[in-house]
């Protein structure tokens, strides 16, 4: 009975440090293309509302949305930027596990060739060798 009413193990998250960096990038990434979507649609919006006030005669009204559309246009080069060095620290997040992994099997590779080395010993392979070779010539 006690197995049922005990208190449940905790298991351990597999989630590390370097999974929440890139979740946390990926969320920010994300974050912009929203951004940026909302500036195109207001650009879009303000291109519309230009045409309509250059054939109502409103000049000025036209020009300031355009100065307006201008600065928007800027904001979206930057987020694009921002995007860009974004993209850069996942990717490069995402190669340096690759990197850890293939260090640590070459550190595994490494360990199992020292214990070869260690059990045989260059005499000992000429030796095996030797007899290998002599196997084959009684055999012709």
């Amino acid at each position: 009975m006690g197995a049922l009413f005990g208190k449940s193990k905790k298991v351990q998250s597999r989630v590390t440090e370097h999974d929440k960096a890139v979740l946390q990038l990926k969320q920010q990434r994300d974050k912009i293309k929203q951004y940026q979507r909302r500036i195109e649609q207001t650009l879009e919006k303000d291109r519309q509302l230009a045409r309509k006030l250059l054939q109502d005669g409103k000049k000025d009204r036209a020009k300031l949305l355009l100065r307006k559309k201008r600065f928007q246009e800027q904001i979206l080069q930057k987020a694009d930027g921002q995007l860009e060095n974004l993209e850069r620290l996942v990717h490069d997040l995402e190669f340096s596990t690759i990197e850890m992994e293939v260090i640590n099997g070459l550190k595994v590779g490494n360990e199992a060739l020292k214990k070869v080395h260690e059990v045989l010993n260059v005499d000992e392979v000429e030796r095996i060798l030797e007899e290998t070779r002599e196997g084959i010539e009684k055999q012709r």
